[in-house]
């Protein structure tokens, strides 16, 4: 066993480490069974809002540009997947706390301005867009934020951060979908429009900004991604600046959609939106294609000290040989072999990841050896269990 050395250098640990945790722990799997139990009541909230008639329906609805997000995340993650049950409770913060306390402020927010006198309309366009902004980004920040602090072993890099801001904004999407729909459901119901606002808001929300959310929500998740890599105290920066910058876009939007006209909302959308949107698909996918570099040149330098075979340096430093991998194991071993070779290949990127944290802050490099022994011990349990399940 290699531990991490200074750059250049490979030295055996001076004395046996004692792995650590590199799993999520129970208390992780505690917070996303909570938080999922407070989702249902979010949604069934909400559902009692926009009435039982229209519930049903507008679910259908919103679970289409969910299913677009997610995917997309997906995508974005498949050099080093996130721990599931830490994915978990990003959806689950962004679909229950984040959208309880939105409706208590936002709905506080504009009581609060009908009383001193503003009519519906106005109180309506303020809050959506001065508001709502500011309490639906700093509550969707702090998840975001409190899963750098707390899983800081798996949000270790812009593309991590991008990863979770987004399930925390799909999670919150995904609700406030189901009350738009609703709310268009019932109107067209009672209205006998023949379905025309459910259409008009489905295009609005569905076709034209599935990402919105996302797109707001990952300025934080760049920002807290970005000072995972940089010195400890980092992040409080970068999270005020990330913050601001999710308020600002979200506030943007709102004022376009609430206060211009349709023109001037089309013209907004198709100038600004628009290019932001491919900007930052640009953005991740060249992190994306950072990420798969740093684990080739990280991987590389375990596969010269001895600690990877070259046969599997060659199938972990590129997605199709990975895919093709997880096919193999599936066809000789099942299942359980496959779930093997996936849990190696992700232990390998996080080994890498690892690796690149500590070599490049000298100060973790002493205190990181122990994950580091950690992890390499998973890689070798991982692949004793591969080759007794596939007899190689």
């Amino acid at each position: 066993m290699s531990g991490v050395a200074p750059p250049g250098a490979w030295v055996p640990l001076p004395a046996p480490v004692a792995p650590r945790r590199v799993r999520p722990g129970a208390g992780t799997f505690l917070a996303a069974v909570v938080l999922g139990v407070l989702s249902l009541v979010a949604v069934g909230l909400v559902g009692f809002m926009v009435g039982p008639p229209a519930f049903p329906a507008a679910t259908a609805l919103a679970l289409l540009p969910l299913l677009a997000v997610l995917g997309t995340v997906l995508w974005v993650d498949r050099w080093e997947p996130e721990p599931w049950p830490a994915l978990a409770v990003a959806f689950g913060w962004g679909a229950s706390v984040s959208v309880l306390v939105a409706l208590v402020l936002n709905s506080g927010a504009q009581t609060a301005l009908l009383v001193v006198g503003l009519d519906d309309l106005r109180a309506g366009a303020v809050t959506a867009t001065f508001v709502a902004p500011l309490v639906e980004e700093g509550i969707k920040a702090l998840g975001v934020l409190l899963l750098f602090l707390g899983w800081r072993r798996w949000f270790d890099g812009p593309v991590d951060g991008v990863v979770y801001a987004a399930t925390v904004a799909a999670g919150f999407a995904f609700v406030e979908n189901i009350l738009y729909f609703g709310q268009a459901v019932a109107e067209s119901a009672a209205g006998g429009d023949g379905g025309e606002a459910v259409a008009v808001v489905f295009v609005l929300r569905a076709v034209m900004s599935p990402f919105a959310h996302v797109l707001f929500t990952a300025a934080v998740g760049l920002a807290l991604g970005w000072a995972a890599r940089r010195s400890a105290g980092a992040w409080a920066g970068a999270f005020v600046v990330g913050l601001a910058v999710a308020v600002g876009l979200h506030a943007l939007w709102n004022g376009a959609a609430t206060l211009g006209t349709d023109a001037s909302f089309l013209s907004l959308y198709v100038t600004v939106q628009v290019p932001l949107f491919l900007g930052v698909v640009g953005l991740v996918t060249w992190l994306r294609g950072r990420e798969a570099r740093l684990v080739r040149a990280r991987l590389a330098e375990y596969a010269a000290g001895g600690l990877l075979a070259p046969q599997e340096l060659r199938m972990l430093t590129s997605l199709s040989a990975r895919r093709a991998s997880r096919r193999w194991a599936r066809a000789r071993g099942g299942a359980a072999a496959a779930r093997s070779m996936r849990d190696f290949q992700s232990t390998a990127s996080r080994l890498a990841h690892h690796r690149h944290r500590v070599m490049t802050d000298r100060a973790r490099w002493w205190a990181g050896r122990g994950d580091e022994a950690a992890l390499l011990a998973e890689m070798d349990l991982l692949r004793q269990d591969l080759r007794r399940r596939l007899a190689v």
